[in-house]
């Protein structure tokens, strides 16, 4: 008997014919066997029972070894090789099996089984219908009547597939060999054929898994690994395109398209490297023209432009070119809408414009795409922090300067600016008072903006100088009157108490 769950139990659920391979019973005369050869076989069978494959394998080895005309070795090993998911290495064994015992309807019925699923319909039937014709048992005659009326129901679905292929009906071949494939799953010719169709239907991705499938299906298949790699480069991944391609040539080095392909993946490839290093190493402009030459370089491939461009984008916002950067940025979501990257790279180029309520659409726009992604949620928070803070009091707007100014363009527009509103300069008292408010902006926008951790605080839509935006409430330290920004020296970057300056 077979212990339920074991190997032997399992295999014969999806093979009912394989439970043969327990319960055979042979005479030692008639095989003509030795006892070394029968020890090997009762062993190898103990091991398969408690599914260890590898050693029973090895066992059967050894006893086709020690008799070549043993039909129950080459049977107990295909049996083996199934189990372990090598329909390719059990197909020799059974025809082994059914040249040494003619009649052997196990063997028969299963080779046809696996002939079936190969799509190779007519040596599938000529099993089927001798093993009907050799007085097979009841199980086995329902068995084999069964897959003859599935292998006829394949011819008839596979012709209907291939009229519809020559008719160029892509669309009605699909189902057909949709439903041949669910039988005939190692046919690798109706994958191809089937990748054919999604090509020409504009569905790569699934083109690519039949071509993968056929690639492993059939031995040196460079034609699938060739037309993969093209996939996967017209898709826009180089890198799998690239990895694909040498597949090709480790099969065949002198295949001339695949070698012609690799040369230009290759050369693309290492463009594409570069430019991610140069952005590693923040050199931003550099990756810029070495994304335009790939542009230039594959100008007939829609993805690599977008892709060069979604990075030359990033490149500027990085940059603190805004202006560049918006403009790439909106060339790219003209073509892909949903395009995160572009929508938080154009985000922060708003942000260096002061284009608060643009940067907050395009971070809630990412934001349902990517609502986990934190640089988005950051970035929505600091954005609106700073629309706030901009119907306030704005450092920047006050000295004239953009966000991304250097301290030295701070200090000098400071300078410039504390000479003109120096309240000395004004005699009328009117004039005077506006000249001391205006004044007390200024020196306060560059005590801000000339000291890093309170630039920090500011960019982050904190006023560092505001009381209710300090946390723990009291009094602003820094705030400070007229009188007590008397006598300071504009031309200082230090502090504003250095010694008393005076307009003539």
């Amino acid at each position: 008997m077979v212990a339920p769950g074991s190997v032997t139990s399992r295999l014969g659920t999806v093979f009912p014919f394989l439970l043969v391979l327990v319960d055979l019973q042979y005479e030692g005369a008639e095989c003509g066997i030795n006892a070394d050869v029968e020890k090997h076989l009762e062993l190898g069978k103990k091991l398969l029972a408690a599914g260890q494959l590898a050693d029973a394998l090895s066992q059967f080895h050894a006893a086709v070894d020690g008799d070549p005309d043993n039909y129950i070795a080459y049977y107990r090993r295909a049996t083996v090789f199934l189990a372990m998911g090598k329909s390719k290495a059990a197909l020799p064994d059974l025809t082994k099996v059914i040249e040494l015992k003619m009649d052997f309807t196990a063997a028969r019925l299963q080779r046809g089984h696996l002939l079936l699923k190969q799509g190779k319909l007519d040596e599938a039937e000529d099993d089927f219908k001798k093993v009907l014709k050799s007085s097979p048992s009841e199980n086995e005659e329902k068995e084999a009547q069964s897959q003859l009326r599935r292998s006829d129901e394949m011819q008839r679905l596979r012709s209907q597939a291939l009229d519809a292929f020559e008719s160029a009906d892509y669309t009605a071949a699909i189902p057909f060999l949709d439903k041949v494939l669910e039988v005939c799953v190692w046919d690798a010719e109706l994958r191809e054929l089937r990748a054919e169709c999604f090509i020409k239907e504009g569905e790569p991705r699934k083109a690519i898994s039949d071509l993968k499938a056929a690639s492993k299906l059939k031995n040196d298949n460079t034609e699938a690994f060739y037309k993969i790699s093209t996939l996967y480069y017209q898709l826009g991944d180089h890198e799998l395109s690239l990895s694909e391609v040498r597949e090709c040539l480790k099969l065949d080095q002198d295949h001339k398209r695949c070698f012609a392909h690799y040369k230009q993946v290759k050369k693309l490839n290492k463009m594409i490297e570069s430019a991610e290093e140069l952005i590693r190493d923040g050199r931003y402009t550099d990756a810029t023209s070495k994304y335009e030459s790939v542009m230039k370089t594959e100008p007939n491939i829609a993805e690599y432009t977008v892709r060069s461009k979604e990075r030359i984008c990033h490149c500027f916002s990085k940059d603190e070119k805004p202006v560049e950067a918006i403009r790439v940025c909106s060339e790219v979501l003209q073509m892909e809408p949903d395009n995160v990257n572009a929508l938080k790279d154009r985000a922060e180029a708003y942000l260096i414009e002061e284009m608060y309520d643009e940067a907050i659409q395009d971070y809630e726009a990412a934001q349902e795409h990517n609502e986990n992604d934190q640089q988005i949620r950051e970035g929505l928070e600091k954005a609106q922090r700073l629309l706030k803070q901009s119907q306030k009091r704005d450092y920047y707007k006050i000295l004239g300067v953009k966000r991304n100014a250097k301290k030295q363009e701070i200090i000098k527009a400071y300078r410039k600016l504390a000479l003109q509103w120096h309240p000395d300069n004004f005699q009328n008292e009117e004039e005077k008072k506006k000249a001391e408010k205006k004044f007390i902006d200024i020196a306060a926008a560059k005590e801000v903006l000339s000291d890093p951790e309170m630039r920090k605080k500011f960019d982050d839509g904190e006023d560092p100088l505001d009381a209710e935006s300090q946390q723990g409430g009291g009094g602003n330290p820094f705030h400070r009157s007229w009188n007590s920004w008397q006598g300071f020296n504009p031309f200082s970057s230090g502090g504003p108490f250095r010694f008393k300056f005076h307009f003539n």
